[in-house]
């Protein structure tokens, strides 16, 4: 039992090691001017309190002066049973690696969620797939107590067959792999 036990506790602190949240690793050279346009949420795991549930789009765009911007939408339902489109606002504060940024919603959307997201990119080829990752909190052995992932796809019918192994792999590595949903397109909201 003494060796069970031991056996245990020796995996718990290699995967606690694992899933540091500074270990984890994002897209190497990352280009936002390829990132940009529209991307389709296919899959989704919900951190505490985040409300889109299905027909997420998002739409990034550079403006002018070279900041990244994000408009999406997505169906919610408030209030237990009023069911609408959100439209949600945000603007990207870059960091030292162009893959890591940080994410400020505006207008109502500031109201509905925390206001102040890690917004990395782990992944993409730009073409065809996207796999997004934030902690909203820092647990004490530096493993996300509370997180958030999608996986996007530039095409509103999902991911191609070759991009699911990658999206797998990448899944393991940020924790997070057996934790996300799909992510329906009913056309209930509606794209420009």
């Amino acid at each position: 039992m003494l060796r069970f036990c031991i056996a245990v506790c020796v995996l718990a602190t290699c995967w606690a090691q694992d899933c540091l949240v500074s270990n984890i690793t994002v897209k190497q050279d990352f280009d936002k001017t390829r990132f940009v346009g529209t991307w389709y949420a296919v899959a989704k795991k919900d951190p505490i309190g985040l409300f889109l549930l299905d027909n997420i789009v998002v739409t990034y765009k550079l403006e002018e002066d070279g900041s990244m911007t994000a408009a999406a939408i997505g169906r919610v339902i408030l209030l237990n049973n009023w069911e609408l489109c959100a439209n949600m606002f945000g603007t990207f504060e870059e960091t030292e690696d162009p893959a890591k940024t940080k994410l400020k919603y505006w207008g109502a959307a500031a109201y509905l969620q925390s206001g102040y997201d890690d917004h990395w990119i782990v992944d993409t080829d730009y073409d065809n797939y996207a796999i997004h990752y934030s902690c909203r909190e820092l647990d004490v052995d530096g493993t996300c107590l509370d997180g958030y992932s999608f996986i996007f796809s530039r095409h509103p019918d999902g991911l191609r067959p070759e991009d699911q192994q990658i999206v797998t792999e990448k899944k393991q590595e940020i924790c997070f792999l057996g934790k996300y949903r799909r992510v329906a397109h009913t056309g209930f909201c509606p794209t420009a």
